[in-house]
Formats: structure tokens, C-alpha cells, sequence
């Protein structure tokens, strides 16, 4: 049984317990570091508790590949990413690193990653564009006239780097005051140019039929960093599942974890770290 620490912003330490039986031999096991998007992404194959075979069992060349996984409710931001990616780096048994970010998540991966030098670096539904611009074009398709134009009015603040605390009921689930602080940071930040100043091996990952970051976003990731390696999967939508563009059955897949992940998602990750070298 091996044991992990999990260091959060706020300096708290909490043990990750793994079960799994350690690697055997003289390669240590990749370990991929995930930051999700909100709420936490969750890459297990199925509804189950057993951990899915692409990122808990796989053999990486001869080494199985370790899942580091957030557990803390709010947000992650830029320190909570850099604190695990140096713990586990730190790690005398891990072997080399990987950092994983899906959607906001992966611009949060793209700024940790120059503090942590990682192996590579793998952005899955990510944005190319300022998060505040993908968030007004995510509400305009959603929201009644009244409320699209009081989250426009918060936006606004929040660009302008101010607070607003009068945020109507529907809207706290994206906007409420204690998750403000985060979204003013996230907003300075432009994905692409982020993503641009990576100098280790990228890998951008970007489904057909997500209704939340298009294939227009990989494409202009992938302008900004002509090296990285893309992977465009027909027919995955932005929970990495193989759901029509069918409104009704794209939100219903949001909440539904008997859903298998996308087939090819496996394989081209596996494939990415399979060719990378330490670092």
C-alpha cells in the first residue's frame, strides 16, 4: 500500500491512500496529474468504484501509470495545481510527470506547467480563448434575456477585476462571491499565449460534438504551439463521452457516469506518454 499526500492552497496535507500493489522493476510509473474543470472530472470508465484502465493499470513502457486525482470541492486554481505537481514530483517513487488539464482546467495546467517542468503537458477540451468570452458565449445560448444580461453585467466586474455580490439565484452556481476571486484571476490570464510559452511536449486533445469549446479552440491551440501533437475524436462531446449534437442528449450525458469515455481517448493518451522522455 503506498501513500500519497495531497497539499491544498490553504497548506493543508491529507493522505491519498493507494490500494494498488506498487510497481515492480526498475521503471517508475508515470504519474498524470489532473486538473479538472468544475465539477471535478471524473475519468473513471463507468459509474463504478474500480479505477479506469487507461490511467490506474495500463502499462506505460513496462510501468503502470499512477492517477492523481483532486478530492477538495472549490476550485482549483494556480497554487493548489503547482503544490501537487511538486509533491509529486518530489516523489522518489513516481517516475516522470504529466499534467493533465479538462476545460478551465487546462489553462490552469498550461500556467502551472512552466513552474513544474513536466514530461508533457496534455490540454483535453480547452479553451483557446479568455474564459470570460467562452463563458458569455456558453450563456447567450442559455440564459432568458433579464438574466443574460445581468451575467454580462457581472462578467463586466469581473474583467474590470470587481467583485459583485448581488448575483441572482440562478446564476450563483457560476458566479457566487466566494468563487469570485478565482474567476477575476482566471479571466487576466489568455489561454493561447499561455499555451504558446510551453517548451515541453503538448498534446491537445478536442472532441467533435462538444457544445461547450469547439474544434476551432484546438485549432488555434495548436497555431499558438505549431509542435504539439492534435488529436480531434469524432462524435466526443466536452465529458469525453460519444453523444450525438442533440441538445437534450448532450446535458443528459453530463449526469449520467454508465456512459463509456470515448474509446480513442484511451489510446491517444497512452500513446502520448508512451513517446515522452523524462524530464
Amino acid at each position: 500500500m503506498t501513500l500519497t499526500s495531497l497539499v491544498t492552497a490553504s497548506a493543508q496535507v491529507r493522505p491519498l491512500i493507494d490500494s494498488r500493489p506498487p510497481c515492480v522493476g526498475p521503471l517508475r510509473p508515470p504519474v498524470l496529474h489532473m486538473v479538472p474543470d468544475q465539477p471535478p472530472l471524473d475519468l473513471r470508465m463507468d459509474g463504478s468504484d474500480e479505477p479506469d484502465p487507461v490511467t490506474a493499470e495500463r502499462r506505460i513502457g513496462g510501468a503502470r501509470l499512477v492517477k492523481a486525482r483532486w478530492t477538495a470541492k472549490p476550485r482549483p486554481g494556480l497554487p493548489d495545481a503547482v503544490a501537487w505537481g511538486k509533491l509529486l514530483k518530489a516523489d522518489k517513487r513516481m517516475g516522470p510527470l504529466i499534467v493533465l488539464g479538462h476545460s478551465e482546467g487546462a489553462l490552469v495546467a498550461a500556467l502551472a506547467a512552466p513552474q513544474l517542468d513536466p514530461a508533457g503537458v496534455i490540454s483535453l477540451s480547452g479553451s483557446a480563448r479568455p474564459v470570460d468570452q467562452v463563458i458569455r458565449q456558453q450563456l447567450a445560448d442559455h440564459l432568458p434575456p433579464a438574466l443574460l444580461l445581468r451575467s454580462n453585467e457581472i462578467l463586466d466586474h469581473l474583467k474590470a477585476g470587481q467583485v459583485d455580490a448581488d448575483v441572482p439565484g440562478p446564476l450563483e452556481g457560476i458566479f457566487r462571491p466566494s468563487v469570485q476571486p478565482y474567476l477575476i484571476s482566471l479571466f487576466r490570464a489568455d489561454p493561447s499565449a499561455a499555451f504558446a510559452k510551453l517548451r515541453m511536449p503538448a498534446l491537445i486533445i478536442q472532441g467533435t460534438n462538444d457544445i461547450q469549446v469547439g474544434v476551432g479552440d484546438a485549432q488555434q491551440l495548436k497555431k499558438a504551439k505549431p509542435d504539439a501533437q492534435l488529436a480531434v475524436i469524432e462524435g466526443m462531446n466536452h465529458v469525453m463521452r460519444i453523444v450525438p449534437n442533440d441538445v437534450q442528449q448532450q446535458l443528459a450525458s453530463y449526469n449520467d457516469p454508465q456512459l463509456p469515455l470515448a474509446a480513442e481517448l484511451g489510446s491517444r493518451l497512452v500513446r502520448f506518454i508512451d513517446g515522452l522522455q523524462p524530464r
